[in-house]
């Protein structure tokens, strides 16, 4: 078995069912969700999806058996699962919380995020790449500048959680073009649905020299978090990085609320382990990936700190695929015939693979100490929230360095959930960062809004071994017209990644790709992978004759998710459409 296996089979949950139970109250009355203008959502189709539980009242006029919980979102930023191995906290959580097979709907930042916080897909924010990139014509494709013109902000979920009654915080990386550039950018608006909002601005990913914002009065102030002397201490350099200044924010907050009458909600969103994105770091000799200085090699760490696994230890075994001939992962065109191949940039070489994996393991300590912190800070009554916004990958498969395909590296990431009544263990759902905003409404009170596409995980919390979810939908638009913020170090990879839409069961995965290069054409091209034998993307055996039949059933799969993209921002989703997930 790899070492890599074997790790993770380190954080499966021995623990035996509790007796608790789960006991959230949904609340009586009702009221309707809030559009994109703040006017109503049109009625559904269904008449069960009509309505929306209203706000319920305060903690205090609760059972005191059954309060609201209080919710602490953590999102990390580019985690990969290789690197869970390597968090003390995160393997406690894995222990002693509910842990899942979890997936992001397009492994892409600022897409991802707007899915999370939505439970929409791409086709429903309209957010679709990182940058706005503007198209002849066309609104925004992405970034902030989509997120709020296609009227994400309100369909949000904190801003329900925050109109029933919470407290909403937000500290750390908001969405991507969100930002404040002296003499260049204004400070932004502020988004609604927040109590407390500390986001840091993109200079962050370079770990040092970065604003903060902080809102008064409706308005945000701008706080300075400048570079210290490269002849400071190491204290005081790391007292000023950004993971560090994240976690006093998240601190702050939630010694604040805790013991509050009324529930908070906080998302915590940390830049590691993303890449700097300047050519030059704060301090001469950075790595790609930043970590405090207390981390890196050096002092009591020669090979730098790496929680449970030793730094030296982790290479391209850990990197399931790393390594495989890139040939046999060549579209086929509807007949069977090779297509054009688009992963044909540079390959990953083991050393450049291998130096990545440790600087990035060093580099979410900081997330790791972060996260315990955390779990000491909050009462019994808070749901503890571990995941990420998408994958990444080191050289798997043939690949470079980067994100944005279906595959397992880039749409695959942790999913850990601790709180009050929630069994230890595994779960036997599939699921995706759409089902997150649901599940944050039920523990509030609310039914989960008509526009929403996830499904809350809430009944999973108490029954592990329920399993009635066997399908992941993934979309993603290439970014044809403006660099993304990671072109520099990734060499136009994420350029490379045609546009596809993909589903993926518990034993393979379909992709159908476009592959025309000029807008308004279509080149359909698939890949089908069978995870029966590993779980990652070997051969494309979409044109095998052995494969046929789950072909099939996927394909089929695929044409009715093209009907429900139809289905787009404030427009309610059908049953039938939600369903589409199930077995």
């Amino acid at each position: 078995m790899p070492r890599s296996d074997v790790r993770r089979g380190a954080l499966r949950s021995r623990a035996t069912p509790l007796v608790l139970t789960l006991l959230l109250a949904v609340l009586a009355g009702c009221s309707m969700a809030v559009g994109q203008a703040g006017g109503p959502v049109p009625a559904p189709a269904e008449p069960q999806q009509r309505q929306v539980i209203a706000a319920g009242p305060p903690r205090a006029a609760q059972t005191a058996a059954a309060p609201r919980p209080d919710i602490v979102l953590v999102l990390m930023d580019d985690f990969s699962m290789d690197l869970l191995q390597t968090m003390k906290g995160a393997r406690h959580l894995a222990r002693k919380g509910a842990s899942y097979d979890h997936f992001v709907v397009d492994s892409l930042c600022c897409v991802s995020r707007a899915s999370l916080m939505t439970g929409q897909y791409p086709h429903q924010t309209g957010v679709r790449t990182n940058t706005a990139s503007v198209l002849p014509g066309a609104g925004p494709m992405g970034g902030w500048s989509a997120f709020s013109a296609y009227g994400n902000t309100a369909r949000s979920v904190n801003v329900r959680l925050q109109k029933a009654g919470y407290s909403t915080g937000f500290v750390g990386k908001y969405l991507n073009e969100y930002e404040y550039v002296p003499g260049v950018k204004p400070v932004p608006p502020v988004p609604a649905g927040w109590s407390q909002f500390h986001a840091v601005f993109g200079s962050a990913y370079d770990g040092w020299g970065f604003y903060s914002t902080e809102l008064v009065a409706g308005r945000l102030q701008l706080r300075t978090h400048a570079t210290p002397s490269a002849y400071a201490s190491m204290a005081e350099r790391d007292a000023a990085y950004a993971g560090q200044v994240v976690e006093d924010y998240a601190l702050d907050f939630i010694r604040e609320h805790r013991g509050d009458a009324a529930p908070y909600f906080l998302e915590v969103a940390p830049y590691a382990p993303h890449n700097r994105t300047n050519p030059e770091g704060a301090y001469p000799g950075d790595p790609l990936f930043p970590a405090a200085f207390r981390d890196r090699p050096g002092g009591s760490t020669p090979a730098g700190n790496c929680g449970p696994v030793p730094c030296g230890q982790l290479g391209v075994d850990d990197l399931p695929g790393f390594g495989d001939k890139r040939a046999d992962n060549t579209p086929r065109t509807g007949s069977g015939a090779k297509a054009r191949p688009w992963n044909t940039g540079p390959r990953l070489s083991a050393a450049a693979a291998t130096n990545h994996l440790r600087s990035r393991a060093q580099m979410v300590q900081s997330i790791d100490r972060t996260l315990r912190k955390i779990l000491k800070a909050v009462d019994e009554n808070t749901v503890v929230v571990l995941t990420s916004d998408n994958g990444f990958h080191l050289g798997q498969v043939g690949l470079g360095l980067g994100k944005g395909t279906p595959y397992d590296t880039d749409v695959r990431v942790p999913l850990l959930v601790k709180g009050p009544g929630i069994v230890p263990g595994e779960r036997q759902e599939l699921t995706s960062n759409l089902d997150l905003a649901p599940t944050f409404e039920e523990l509030a009170g609310l039914l989960p809004a008509a526009y929403r596409s996830g499904t809350s995980l809430v009944p999973t919390f108490t029954d592990p071994t329920l399993r009635t979810r066997g399908f992941v939908f993934f979309e993603h638009t290439s970014d044809a017209v403006a660099d993304d913020p990671d072109k520099a170090f990734t060499g136009g990879e994420l350029k490379r990644i045609p546009s596809y839409v993909a589903v993926r069961s518990r034993t393979g995965l379909l992709i159908r790709h476009d592959l025309a290069s000029e807008p308004g054409t279509v080149e359909t091209a698939w890949e089908y992978y069978s995870y029966k034998r590993q779980r990652w993307e070997q051969r494309n055996v979409v044109h095998k004759a052995r494969h046929a039949a789950e072909v099939k059933l996927l394909r089929a799969k695929l044409a009715a998710f093209d009907d429900c993209a139809r289905i787009q921002r404030d427009a309610p989703v059908s049953q039938r459409c939600r369903r589409l997930t199930q077995r």
